[in-house]
């Protein structure tokens, strides 16, 4: 019930942000200029792609103490997909070929969703991650042994949120030509960005997140779980220089200014409510035409939070990097006789 009741919240902020920041003409019917980017809404989109998503959980340094970083064990996926007339679908499998490697830092089970969308004059980010196993870097940290990655199989994380922002500059600059390659991005041009986030997020585990031979002088020692909900608006920029009309080189980013609420739970139960900053950015680079795109984006965003405990924040950054050959072509047109 109470990750129904954080759903139903952020659908709300949603649907608040976007009726009360889009600008009238915007119900008008959208004309981009097509001498800065190309639309081919005649065209079927095919990609095959390499995709390895992260998520990480970063608890705060203390004095001397250096801070502690978890990081999932996602697998490298490899990927087909296709676009058309605004539709996306992408299979794609983590294959043990690809995978040798990663067992031995123990494995990752559950749902990461990373949704990334881009309907008219908006960039939305819908994250729905509930990834189960953890482990530490390098090898014998925490007393694993020398030959050993520290691994904790009840270490739980669960963010589930969105954020949105509108593009003031969409008849000129296009996410969709450096993200997606269904369009062509001609010539140089960026755009402000604005909007806002709202998160709902714990992290548990089945005794102190913090280990043992670790939480010497860190105030956090004893907490098993760490919940917030964050939400707050954001601004930003977001620019592709274009090098002779195909090259091109896609860099956006996103400031945002939360509210925290947040509670610590361990021996006692610590909640503190709190400003704090977080990120949402995009990168992208590779080639592009009216046939081919050869590219690599990297998309992510961290969350930052604070807790009665310690005077800095935790950090929990995630995203995804992605690389891209896809091939537009026709679709064919059948004509009456």
């Amino acid at each position: 019930m109470k990750s129904l009741h954080s759903i139903c919240i952020l659908i709300f902020f949603f649907c608040f942000l976007f009726t009360h920041s889009t600008p009238v003409k915007a119900q008008k019917k959208f004309q981009h200029d097509s001498t800065y980017y190309e639309t081919f809404p005649e065209k079927i989109n095919v990609r095959l792609y390499l995709s390895q998503k992260y998520v990480h959980l970063n608890f705060p340094e203390t004095g001397n103490t250096n801070g502690i970083e978890y990081k999932a064990n996602p697998k490298l996926n490899l990927g087909v997909g296709f676009s058309v007339k605004g539709f996306s679908l992408n299979i794609f499998n983590g294959f043990s070929f690809l995978n040798k490697s990663k067992e031995a830092k123990g494995k990752t089970k559950g749902l990461n969703l990373q949704l990334h969308l881009y309907p008219k004059k908006w960039t939305i980010d819908l994250l729905v991650e509930l990834p189960k196993g953890f482990h530490l870097e390098p090898k014998g940290l925490a007393g694993a042994g020398a030959n050993n990655y520290y691994y904790r199989a009840d270490i739980q994380s669960s963010v589930i949120g969105l954020s949105a922002y509108y593009i003031p500059n969409k008849e000129k600059f296009s996410y969709r030509a450096a993200i997606l390659q269904t369009e062509w991005q001609k010539k140089s041009a960026g755009s402000f960005l604005y909007g806002g986030e709202a998160y709902r997020g714990q992290i548990t585990g089945d005794s102190a997140l913090i280990p043992k031979l670790l939480s010497n002088g860190i105030p956090q020692a004893a907490v098993t779980k760490l919940h917030f909900f964050s939400f707050g608006p954001g601004a930003g920029y977001a620019h592709t220089f274009v090098i002779d009309k195909h090259f091109y080189i896609t860099g956006s980013a996103v400031a945002n200014l939360d509210v925290n609420i947040t509670s610590e739970e361990g021996a006692t139960k610590k909640n503190k409510v709190s400003l704090n900053t977080s990120q949402v950015f995009k990168a992208a680079l590779g080639y592009n035409s009216r046939t081919w795109n050869v590219s690599a984006n990297w998309l992510g965003n961290g969350i930052r939070v604070n807790g009665a405990l310690s005077t800095k924040s935790y950090f929990l950054p995630s995203g995804n990097v992605r690389l891209v050959i896809a091939r537009k072509f026709n679709l064919h047109k059948h004509h009456s006789s």
